[in-house]
């Protein structure tokens, strides 16, 4: 039970960085430069969490696909 959850953790905390990265590159791209923070800084870190989101959203679709799977092989033996 305790890895079901830390992979529903995973995938909120992935979902959310994808989400905040694409709302970075949105404000990035859509706003004028009257900051401090550049556009291109926001587009950046936009784009590198949004990588990184995705990462981590495949690595749970793996890990609950191999999950399902030996759980599947111990009702069958």
């Amino acid at each position: 039970m305790k890895e079901k959850q830390t992979n529903i953790i995973q995938l909120i905390i992935a979902a959310l960085v994808v989400l905040g990265g694409l709302a970075l590159l949105f404000v990035g791209v859509k706003t004028d430069p009257a900051g401090q923070i550049h556009e291109t800084v926001l587009v950046a870190f936009g784009e590198a969490a949004t990588f990184a989101g995705s990462i981590m959203g495949i690595d749970y679709h793996y890990k609950s696909k191999i999950t399902n799977e030996s759980s599947n092989t111990d009702k069958k033996v």
